[in-house]
Formats: structure tokens, sequence, C-alpha cells
């Protein structure tokens, strides 16, 4: 049932329901209801959010065998895999006639199914082969030294590419080997690796199965992870509670009317929060440190659990004792009563799993902010033990898998030395650069190459200006893609770049692994052929290997099997020991020592540490007083554009601001109003105007469009960058202005 609050305020907007199935419908038609079954159906993993499923249990299960696992993300996802070859006539454009184009356009062009030169100083992308095409990438990396280039990868990509990308890095000379992670999570893995000696999730999906509470943090999982959305409607259905932090107030993440339950969908939806808290844009810790403080008052701790288990609690207590309320309750904007009765269902959960998404980790104090919930798990022995824990909501598909096998800038000594022994082969023990740092790096005129496989790091960049700069200072970059995004178009404008046409992970003509938020191993067994000319992630770079190292120090060509390359993961990656077997057996796995089922921590201690905070300063000044966080769409995942509107939030557009009402009678704004909003770093001139639920205050906006306002400011700790806590000014257009002019 809602809480009052809820039933007070009538729901004008309900996530799910019968438009989604609808769109799902409308997409499958067009993208052909033979392709979309054939891709649905096939042993292949999904291709969206890091939840998980598909693989060897059959295309739309998950790993407890639930049938039908599918949502909207993965049809979307599928949408832009099924899509004719791009007509090679289409070429003969300018790049100014493709930066025309929206980033929907660009995704809907079609498959790329040739190589993609464009050579600098030139003005257009011209077809080549691909003997022409691998042989100019070698050539270009041969032509600089391997500290001025940097590898990437984003996390769509198999384990056996990454593997293959980062060992290809090293023995090329350089550890500028990064992920799409330093981008979102990163900060998860920090901080939970300072407390816990681990930076993954703690549970299973399994263990959500048995939970009595969720928390639900700084995350709209009804928009980005549908499917966990059924695991908070059956948490509710068996009387449990959901606890929702955000600055907005979702639709979705209030009611939503679940596709595949009759029940939900007839009743007009599922209420999901059972709680509702809206701490201002930033404060999260101050309202996490106040829901700590009410525990502590309300002696509502598991005091054994803290004693056996845990050290630093006195200092971490004292720090909570000295914490005034007001200065609490005047950061974050929540009455202490309201606190309070946060803590109070806590206090009530026997097994309680936190979940958050990067309305956490996208601050300059990320890492506080991930140590602050893992704090708040500690107190009441809610790690150790089943159907409790912690749950990072990880976004692309395997970027959880990418970074344990080893696709970052730094090593661990033991899988370094693995895979010196593994493969008789001496590694660079120069300290790599991050993502960000390697793009610093180029706009500082020290970056010569850059492989970037998959992704869009122009789009995913902050600061646009400062993105554009960067990509077009570095002389040559390599694609490995499906399709056109506008970082193909964009930072292009003198130097060179060579765009490469790949299978899609359902395509892949050899077995590929990837790895789930819950640590799950799936194989996928690709196999399906859409395209003529697409070539495998894993045998274009095994050629460039071939290419590039004269006298290599292993075999390329045995690495060109995915089943050498998983056996070499298996020997070098500790915690990957069974991927040797999962050929012969289709036997998919949970990675051995993450599931925290009992209170035994891999730190040197064996207990887990809490962490004290000191709280961040208001980014707020008299100059911006407004606090803006960029957002995705529904219609949307990660930077790729499905739909120019956001259906649950009844936007009909994305050059827009979302206001809260306070805010905007305060301006005397009317929805439909056009406004510029500004930062220290640029702005967004004849913004739309739109009504939504936020505290006094707090601003959102789509990203990547407001990329353009937030700077390259990040986290000391994880380098990950401050999307989601930027400095506005907002004033009325007294003419209406072109977005063109200046985005």
């Amino acid at each position: 049932m809602p809480t009052d609050n809820d039933a007070a305020e009538p729901i004008a907007i309900v996530g799910g329901g019968p438009k989604k199935v609808l769109y799902t419908l409308r997409t499958l038609s067009r993208i052909g209801l033979l392709n979309s079954a054939k891709a649905l159906k096939a042993r292949n993993t999904c291709k969206a959010c890091g939840l998980g499923m598909g693989g060897q249990r059959g295309g739309m299960t998950n790993e407890l065998d639930e049938f039908p696992s599918v949502c909207n993300k993965s049809i979307q996802a599928q949408s832009t895999d099924i899509q004719p070859p791009i007509p090679e006539a289409l070429f003969e454009h300018t790049l100014d006639d493709f930066k025309a184009l929206s980033a929907h356009e660009l995704e809907h062009l079609g498959r790329l199914n040739t190589p993609l030169l464009k050579r600098a100083g030139s003005h257009r992308y011209e077809p080549i082969d691909w003997e022409q095409a691998l042989a100019v990438a070698a050539e270009r990396f041969a032509s600089t030294t391997p500290e001025r280039s940097f590898f990437y990868s984003s996390g769509r990509s198999s384990n056996e590419a990454g593997f293959l990308l980062q060992l290809l890095a090293r023995l090329y000379g350089t550890n500028n080997v990064n992920n799409c992670s330093y981008y979102c999570h990163q900060a998860t893995g920090v901080g939970l690796g300072s407390v816990l000696g681990t930076g993954t999730a703690t549970v299973s999906l399994d263990d959500l199965g048995g939970t009595d509470l969720v928390f639900v943090i700084g995350a709209n999982p009804a928009s980005n992870h549908p499917r966990f959305v059924h695991q908070l409607q059956h948490c509710r259905e068996r009387g449990g509670q959901v606890i929702v932090i955000n600055p907005a107030r979702e639709p979705g993440l209030v009611r939503f009317a679940v596709p595949k339950s009759a029940k939900s969908m007839l009743s007009g939806g599922t209420w999901i929060a059972s709680r509702y808290v809206q701490p201002r844009i930033g404060s999260d810790l101050a309202l996490l440190k106040g829901v700590a403080k009410a525990l502590l008052e309300k002696h509502a701790l598991d005091t054994d659990f803290i004693e056996h288990h845990t050290e630093g609690f006195d200092a971490y207590r004292t720090d909570l004792e000295h914490t005034d309320w007001s200065t609490l309750t005047s950061a974050c904007g929540v009455a202490q009563k309201d606190i309070e009765a946060l803590a109070s269902d806590y206090a009530k959960a026997d097994k309680a799993v936190f979940a958050w998404g990067m309305g956490i980790t996208h601050h300059q104090h990320g890492v506080d902010n991930v140590e602050a919930i893992a704090n708040l798990a500690l107190l009441r022995g809610m790690i150790g033990k089943t159907s409790a824990g912690l749950l990072p909501l990880r976004g692309h598909s395997n970027v959880q898998g990418i970074g344990t096998i080893g696709v970052k800038p730094v090593l661990a000594d033991d899988v370094l030395h693995a895979m010196e022994h593994h493969f008789d082969a001496t590694l660079p023990r120069t300290p790599g650069l991050d993502t960000l740092a390697c793009l610093r790096a180029a706009d500082s005129g020290n970056m010569d190459a850059a492989l970037l496989m998959g992704g869009n790091l122009y789009a995913a960049t902050p600061d646009s200006a400062f993105a554009r700069r960067a990509l077009d200072r570095i002389g040559f970059k390599l694609y490995l893609t499906t399709t056109l995004n506008q970082g193909h178009v964009h930072g292009m404008e003198n130097s060179e770049a060579l765009i490469l046409p790949v299978a899609a992970r359902d395509e892949e003509p050899q077995s590929t692994t990837q790895e789930s938020m819950f640590n799950y191993v799936r194989l996928s067994d690709g196999g399906i052929r859409r395209l003529a000319n697409v070539r495998s992630e894993v045998a274009i770079l095994a050629d460039l290997g071939e290419r590039l190292l004269p006298d290599p120090p292993l075999d390329f060509k045995q690495l060109r099997q995915h089943k050498s390359l998983r056996q070499a993961i298996a020997a070098t990656v500790p915690s990957m020991a069974a991927l040797a077997d999962i050929d012969a057996e289709g036997g998919e796995f949970t990675i051995a020592g993450r599931l925290l089922n009992q209170p035994l921590f891999p730190t040197p201690s064996g207990r887990a540490h809490f962490q004290i905070h000191t709280l961040p300063t208001p980014r707020a000044t008299s100059r911006y007083p407004y606090t803006l966080a960029s957002i995705r769409s529904e219609g949307q995942f990660n930077s790729i554009i499905y739909e120019e509107n956001d259906s649950y939030r009844g936007t009909k557009e994305r050059w827009c601001v979302l206001i809260g009402d306070v805010d905007r009678k305060t301006l005397g704004l009317t929805p439909g109003d056009k406004v510029t909003l500004r930062s220290s770093h640029g702005e967004m001139v004849a913004v739309t105007v739109y009504p939504f639920n936020l505290p006094a205050g707090s601003l959102l906006a789509y990203y990547p469009e407001a990329n353009c306002l937030i700077g390259t400011e990040q986290d000391p700790r994880s380098h990950t960058p401050a999307f989601k806590s930027i400095p506005v000014a907002l004033s009325p257009c007294q003419h209406e202005t072109s977005p063109e002019a200046s985005s």
C-alpha cells in the first residue's frame, strides 16, 4: 500500500504499463518479428544493463531460471544491431552534414559494414578495404611511442576482447589502459574496497528474493534497470519495504505497471516506494550520516556484529555524536523527524539490501557517499548474511567483467606476475593513466594515438568543449564499433580517424563471456550472421598485434581462439579459474569469494572498517545558486538515444530543464517557457522548462546535452567526474534562440 504522502499526491504518470508494451511491439515490428525472435531466443547475454540475463539458460532467462526475463532496454539494445548496413554513398557527405544529425539520427542510420578512414585535414570519411585499414592502424601506432597512446574499452565488449586489448597494450608498452567505469562506478570500487576489501556486489540475485527491505539510493531503475523493479515489486508483495532516496520523485519508482504481471497492469500499477525521501542534489552524505546518527540514538545497532566483525567504530560513533542535527538537516533539506523515520524503518528490518547508482558516485565526494552506505549496513550487521548486503547498480552489461579481466591502468601484483609467467613476457611497470587523465594528456598535446573499443568517449566526457578539443589533438584514433555516434564526427576537425565495423555480441563467430553486477559469468553463443563485412573485436586486435609487434612474444594466431583467451584469463586472474571449463561444461558461475554470506571480509584484519567523513562544502554560490544533475531519459541507454521524448517524466524533447514548483513559481516561469542555463564552463540557451517534483534549488537536464555545463572536477580518490552536482544560474530568455547557437 502507498504511504499517506503517496496517497495524497495524484500520480499523473506511472512507469511501465501499456504504453511500454505498445512501444516494445512497435520496435519488434520495425526490426522484424523473425529477426527479433531469433535474437531474443538465442543463447546470448543481454546487451543492456548489468543486471544480466540470457546465456546458456536461454536468451530470455536469468540465473534463477525465471522466464521471460526481458525488458524494454533489451529490445532497444537489439534494435540498433538489427539494422541494414549504411549505404556507402552516404559517406560522400561531409562531417558537417553528419554533425547536423542528432545522436538518435546518427545511431539509426544503419550498421557499419565497411572500414572508414577520415584522413588528417579531410572533412569526410572514405570507405577502404580491411587490408588497407589494418595496415594504416599498425603503421600509426608503430610511428609513436607507447606512452603517447592509450587503449579504452566500453562495457559492452566481451571478457575475451577486453583481455586481449589490455594484453596488447601492455606488450606494446603502455599501462594507459582504461574503461568506462572511471566515468560511472569507479567510486563504488574504491569505497567498498576501503570498507570491505572487495569492490563489487556482496549479494546475488537469489538474495533479493529473501530481503524485507531494499534501499534504492541515487538511482532510477524504472528507466535504467527495469527488471530490478520486478524485484522491488516482489519485495512489496511479500510485505517488505522499499525506501527510495533521490532528489527527483521519479514516477516509475512511485508506481510501476509491470508488463509481465497481469495484476500490476490491471490495477494501474504496483506501488513501489513505501517511503520516498528527496534530499537536495549532492547532499546524500549528510542524509546518510543523519540516518546513522538516528540509529545510534535509538540504540538500534547490532553491537555483537560491530564488536566481532568491524573496526573503527568508536571513532565513527564519536564523529556522529559531535555532528549536530541542525548541520545535517540544513545540508540535506530533510527534516530530522523524516530522517528518524527512515532509521525506524531500517531498524525494523531483518534483512536489508542497499542498492545505488550514479546519483551517489557522480560527485566530488562519491567515494565518501559509497562508504557512508556501507557504514549503515555495518551498523546493523547487514553484510555477511544471506539476503542482506550491498548492490551497486551497474550500467553496461559487461562493465564489471571488463574491470575483472584487467582493462584498467593498474593491475594487482599477483595478476601482473601471473600474466608475465603465463606468456613468458615482461610487462611495463610505469603508472598508467585513467580515462580523463588520458584526455587531459591529449589536450596538452601528449597523445598521438588511441584505440577506442566501443562506447562514445566524446559524449561520455564532461565539458564537451574540452572533450572535442582533446580528442581532436590525438593524431590518430582507431574506433571499433557497430554504429556511428557523435564521437565519430566531433573532435575530428583536424585529426585522422579509422573506424572498423565489428560484430555485435550475438554475431560473434565464437562464443564470448560476460559478467553481471551480481558477479555471475555467462557464456554467449554468438553465431547470428547479419552483415557480410564485419569482424570480431578479438580478430581485429590479434591482427593488429601481429602487425604492430615485431617478433611478438606470444602467438596471436592462437589468441584468435576465444577458448585460448579464456584459458589465459583463468590462469592469470585468480577469481576466474572456473572460466577454463565453461566451454566444456556450459558451466556459468558466480565468481568465488565475492558474495559475503558470512561475516568474513577480505581485509588484512578480516574485519570491515568504518569510515569517517567530513560533510562537503556546498558547490552552489551566489553567482550560480542552483545545483544541476545530468540525467538519462527512459528512452536512452548510456549515450545511445532511442527516443527523443521521456515518457516517464513527460518531456517531449531533450533540450530542456526540469524545475521544481517552488523555484518555477519564484522565477515566474510557466511550462514551455525558454530559459538559459549557465555554469562556469558553458551555457545552454533556450532550453524548455518542464515542471517536475524536485527540492528547491535542484534542477535536472539530460545527458549528454548538458555536458557543456559540466567541468572536469573529480573525486580525488576515484577520479570520477562530478556529473551530478553542477552549480548553475538560470535566467529567462528575452528572445528565443536556436540551441545550435550555443551547443
